[in-house]
């Protein structure tokens, strides 16, 4: 950017009123939340998506509050590590997938930016966000409606055995295109978000029944408890048995 562009933006943005919310933008792009949280991570400013969502009636009904009182502790949780990182260092965090099972018990993916807000001196004072599902704006997030017919498949069948080969036939990709084209959606793998999917669901399981571990571990499409486990800890920090100890 040149001196000149430089001093015409600052010169616009200094001379904005205090009045003036850009957040409101976000009031007419359908299905997209908007949030900013201060460094004590309370809501400062929320959109309409944002706290009808969380069944709201205005945005005032979520203005300090933190995601542990809005939302389950295993996903405030999650929340929280992403906006610390962004808070310490002062770098955004993009295309987060987000899991939310939905009451037929079947995965919905959110997509999450978060960009650190600094202060006038420099310092980062907070973090500002949207989030917008994957299904309402699959349009704008998929450019490949190839990629679009596999996830639909992972979303109707993550508790069943799922050949990655057989997957991107599916798409008419091969698989090297398969996952190329996937990552550039999700960034990350086809196979790691299947496994996402899996412990997600298997994170709902363990709150809320007695099952054995062994058995929701193959109710998942892990070949035995011992590789439930391995994956479990790697996505989540903690063993099963542990997680449902703590939940």
């Amino acid at each position: 950017m040149s001196k000149h562009t430089e001093t015409l933006k600052s010169e616009f943005l200094g001379g904005i009123s205090p009045t003036t919310h850009f957040e409101v933008l976000f009031d007419h792009l359908p299905g997209v939340s908007f949030f900013a949280k201060n460094r004590d991570f309370q809501i400062v400013s929320a959109n309409r998506a944002f706290w009808e969502r969380l069944g709201g009636s205005s945005e005032s009904d979520v203005i300090g509050k933190n995601d542990f009182e809005l939302f389950p502790e295993q996903l405030a949780r999650k929340f929280r590590e992403d906006d610390e990182q962004v808070i310490a260092t002062g770098k955004p965090k993009l295309k987060i997938v987000e899991l939310f099972f939905n009451l037929q018990g079947l995965p919905d993916w959110y997509f999450t930016n978060k960009f650190p807000v600094f202060g006038r001196g420099g310092s980062v004072i907070g973090v500002m966000g949207t989030v917008q599902s994957y299904s309402g704006g699959r349009s704008a997030l998929t450019p490949h409606l190839q990629i679009d017919r596999a996830v639909s498949y992972i979303r109707d069948h993550f508790h069943e055995a799922v050949n990655l080969t057989d997957l991107a036939k599916r798409t008419g990709m091969s698989v090297r295109q398969f996952n190329r084209r996937f990552r550039e959606v999700f960034g990350t793998n086809p196979r790691t978000f299947l496994i996402k999917t899996r412990i997600q669901a298997a994170c709902e399981v363990l709150r809320s029944s007695d099952k054995a571990i062994a058995e929701i571990a193959l109710d998942f499409g892990f070949c035995d408890q011992s590789a439930f486990t391995q994956h479990f800890r790697k996505h989540m920090g903690l063993t099963p048995a542990a997680y449902r100890k703590r939940s």
